[in-house]
C-alpha cells in the first residue's frame, strides 16, 4: 500500500509483481546487497539539537551484516561531517576500512514535493564520496537512474550543498516574510511588489511570504549548521533571526484573525466558529510534517475558538511530537451550506482542488495567507494576511 500521492498503487505494485521492489523488515537481507541506501528522517530534538538517532541506528545495523565491497550511501539531510564522524567510525568498528574494504559517500536527497515540473530523473545528484573509489562507484550507480551527476570533492562538501540549499530559502523566506508585515503596516501589498520585482531580468529571485515554513527540510536542516557551528565557537545569527521571524508567523496570523474579527465582526476569538483551509505543509500533496497549520490550529483553540478545517489531501491528522492534542481530528466535507456558518475561513494551504469562487461567494470572512485570491472578484470579505 502506496501512503505516497507521487507513487501510485499501479506503479508499485508494477515493480512487485515484476519481481523489482520488495518491502522488508528483515535486516538480515542486508547481507545480500550490493548497495545500501539510508534515507532516514533527521528531525530536531525538543531542544532544536540535532535529533541523529536513525542514522545510529540504522548505521548499526548495516554494520551486522557490513561485508566487504558493498557501497553505502547516506541520502538523510545531516551536517558536514556527519559521515565520515558519525557513519564511518561505527562501520569500520566492524575492522573493515572505508575506501578499502566496503564504500561510502554522501548523495542529498532533492525533492519539491508537487512540482510536476521535475522527477527524481531529472533533478542533477550531487555526489560525495569517501575517495576516489567511492566517487566512482556512486557515480556509476545513480547514472543508472539520474539524467546528470554532479560530482563534488568530499562528503562533507555533498553535505554542505544540501544545508546551503535549504538555508538559502529559510533565510529569504524570512526577509519576504518581514517585508510582508512592514509593508502592510504602511498599506503596500506584499504580492504586488514581488510580481512588480520579479520583471527585473537580473539580480533578483522570487520568493513568497507564508503563514510560516513546514515540511521535514526547511524548518530543521538550518539547526544542523547552526548546532555544529556552535562546537566551533561560531554563532549563526543570520540563519536563527532567519528562524525567528519564520517561527513568527503562524502566530502573526492569528493576530491577524483576532484583529479582523475584531474590527469587522466586534466578536473575540473566544466563542467564534473559524475553517481552516489546508493543512498539508504545501499545497497539492499530503505531507503534514511541520505545517503552519498545526501552530495556528493550536493558538485559536487555546484562545477558546470552535476550530474545523478541510483538506482533500489529508483527511485525519496524524500524531506528532508537539501537537499531540491535535491527532485524529479529521477534515470536514466540502458543503458549500456550511461555509456561511463559520465567523472567519483562513486559506493556510492553498491547494488547487478547492473551489475558492465559491468561498468568496459564500464565506462572511476570508482570510487569504497564500494570495490565492488574487484573481477573484474583489470583495470587502478577503483580506490579504
Amino acid at each position: 500500500v502506496s501512503y505516497l500521492e507521487t507513487l501510485s498503487e499501479y506503479d508499485l505494485k508494477t515493480h512487485i509483481n515484476a519481481g523489482l521492489f520488495v518491502a522488508t523488515v528483515d535486516f538480515a537481507l542486508l547481507a545480500e546487497m550490493d548497495v545500501i541506501v539510508i534515507c532516514v528522517p533527521t528531525p530536531l530534538s525538543i531542544n532544536r539539537d540535532p535529533d541523529l538517532s536513525f542514522i545510529i541506528n540504522t548505521t548499526d545495523l548495516i554494520s551486522k551484516t557490513l561485508k566487504k565491497e558493498q557501497l553505502i550511501i547516506l541520502e538523510s539531510t545531516t551536517y558536514p561531517g556527519c559521515l565520515s564522524d558519525l557513519v564511518k567510525p561505527q562501520l569500520e568498528k566492524t575492522g573493515l576500512r572505508s575506501g578499502k574494504d566496503f564504500f561510502l559517500a554522501y548523495s542529498p536527497e532533492r525533492e519539491d514535493p508537487g512540482n510536476k515540473h521535475f522527477q527524481t530523473s531529472t533533478i542533477p545528484k550531487v555526489i560525495g564520496g569517501d575517495g576516489n573509489s567511492a566517487s566512482n562507484l556512486a557515480n556509476k550507480f545513480y547514472k543508472l537512474f539520474i539524467n546528470e551527476i554532479i560530482p563534488v570533492t568530499s562528503p562533507e562538501t555533498a553535505e554542505a550543498v544540501k544545508i546551503t540549499e535549504n538555508i538559502f530559502r529559510a533565510v529569504n523566506i524570512a526577509l519576504v516574510n518581514e517585508l510582508k508585515i512592514i509593508y502592510s503596516k504602511v498599506g503596500v501589498d506584499i504580492w504586488e511588489v514581488i510580481d512588480a520585482a520579479k520583471t527585473k531580468p537580473f539580480g533578483f529571485m522570487p520568493f513568497y511570504p507564508g503563514p510560516g515554513l513546514g515540511g521535514h527540510c526547511i524548518p530543521i536542516d538550518p539547526y544542523y549548521l547552526t548546532w555544529k557551528a556552535r562546537e566551533t565557537g561560531m554563532s549563526t545569527r543570520f540563519i536563527e533571526l532567519a528562524g525567528e521571524i519564520n517561527s513568527y508567523m503562524p502566530l502573526y496570523v492569528v493576530e491577524k484573525i483576532s484583529e479582523e474579527l475584531n474590527n469587522r465582526k466586534r466578536r473575540a476569538v473566544n466563542g467564534s466558529e473559524i475553517l481552516i483551509l489546508g493543512v498539508a505543509y504545501k499545497k497539492n500533496i499530503n505531507d503534514q510534517r511541520e505545517s503552519p497549520a498545526f501552530p495556528i490550529i493550536k493558538s485559536l483553540i487555546e484562545k477558546g475558538a470552535s476550530v474545523d478545517y478541510f483538506d482533500k489531501h489529508i483527511t485525519e491528522i496524524l500524531p506528532s511530537r508537539q501537537f499531540m492534542e491535535l491527532a485524529g481530528m479529521r477534515s470536514i466535507l466540502w458543503d458549500k451550506t456550511k461555509l456561511s456558518h463559520y465567523d472567519v475561513c483562513v486559506i493556510v494551504t492553498d491547494h488547487d482542488d478547492v473551489d475558492y469562487n465559491l468561498l468568496a461567494q459564500q464565506a462572511s470572512l476570508i482570510i487569504d495567507t497564500r494570495n490565492t485570491l488574487k484573481d477573484v472578484v474583489s470583495k470587502t470579505n478577503i483580506v490579504k494576511v
